[in-house]
């Protein structure tokens, strides 16, 4: 080992040790929590869940502490150890969820409310973690066309050749939608899809889902995979601006796998967890049951544009005109997760994003 790769491997490690010494300080210094309240640790803008915190606190009285933490979620609640003041771990994305559980950093909860609104695949079969709201993968393209059923192995037909547009392929949405292939349709399949979808590409697997419908109207291609809730946001934007035209260019389809029994679409989810050590683990899981009552399921599908995971929930009325109802591939998101690691490398075997 070289001097400098000694030097860079000892000043990670003061790095690391001071992190959690801080953390564990801060920790401590905290004030102990009122029987009334409850701290929640999200990666989720504050501003996209405030509405939900308002109604839960204006119903149970229950004042919820928000800290916004943008990356590291899991490093800090291990750090902070058994001071942590964290009783809700709230994040997007199943693999996300996933990493707090498997890193030891949750608790299991036994609930008749959340066991009863929330769809079996949707959850922790151990009540680790549970799904609050859902996003489809879905299909953006060009309102001239005919489509009819599509399938998500259609996206690497020769007949697409130079005519889709996707976001990066390691980003998490598309990682995640790969690791279903590999479950539905095996890695050899899913390999072989990729390099197809990758030749079809318009342009270099890039920007945000927003871009897929902005360069449809823009001509550069004619379909595209996105998160099903950027329609409501592109769709709700003012009258005249980008965002509304690029809304306004689109046609939404929801796509289903050709080896899907049921037909259903593929999804992702933001959801959350009681945190291992949660001071006040009552009114951690008073929060989890009221984010999945009916009201609060109702917010979430206006204010986000999301889909509910309770059933009988009315949807927003831009995704229910333009999208609609969703039927969810029921294999259970752990299954899907399983392959994550798997459906990165294939993403960077076949050089997707270069």
């Amino acid at each position: 080992m070289t001097d400098r790769r000694r030097a860079t491997g000892r000043s990670t490690l003061r790095a690391l040790s001071l992190f959690a010494t801080t953390a564990c300080l801060a920790a401590a210094a905290l004030p102990a929590q009122a029987a009334d309240e409850l701290t929640l640790y999200t990666t989720r803008e504050p501003g996209l869940i405030q509405p939900l915190l308002t109604a839960f606190t204006a119903t149970t009285k229950i004042q919820v502490n928000t800290v916004f933490v943008k990356d590291g979620l899991l490093e800090r609640v291990k750090a902070e150890g058994a001071r942590s003041p964290a009783d809700v771990l709230m994040t997007v994305d199943v693999g996300n969820l996933l990493d707090l559980v498997d890193g030891g950093v949750t608790q299991p909860v036994k609930s008749a409310a959340l066991e009863s609104a929330i769809p079996a695949n949707l959850r922790g079969a151990d009540g680790h973690w549970f799904a609050l709201s859902m996003r489809a993968r879905v299909l953006y393209a060009d309102k001239g066309l005919k489509l009819g059923a599509f399938r998500y192995e259609d996206l690497a037909d020769p007949k697409w050749k130079g005519k889709v547009c996707i976001r990066a392929g390691q980003h998490p949405y598309n990682t995640a939608l790969v690791a279903s292939l590999i479950a539905h349709d095996g890695e050899a399949k899913t390999e072989q899809w990729l390099r197809g979808v990758k030749a079809n590409l318009a342009r270099k697997a890039t920007g945000g889902d927003r871009d897929v419908a902005r360069d449809i109207l823009g001509g550069i291609c004619d379909i595209g995979l996105a998160n099903s809730y950027y329609v409501g946001q592109m769709k709700s934007s003012k009258e005249g601006s980008d965002a509304r035209k690029w809304g306004d260019a689109i046609q939404v389809v929801r796509p289903t796998f050709a080896n899907g029994k049921s037909g259903g679409t593929h999804v992702n989810i933001s959801g959350a967890a009681v945190a291992k050590n949660a001071p006040q683990r009552a009114n951690a899981v008073k929060l989890l049951e009221f984010l999945v009552s009916d009201s609060a399921q109702s917010l979430y599908a206006q204010a986000n544009y999301e889909y509910p995971v309770r059933k009988g929930v009315a949807l927003d009325p831009i995704i229910g005109q333009t999208i609609g109802e969703l039927k969810v591939d029921p294999l259970p998101l752990t299954e899907i997760a399983k392959y994550r690691k798997q459906a990165s490398a294939l993403v960077d075997k076949v050089g997707f994003d270069r």
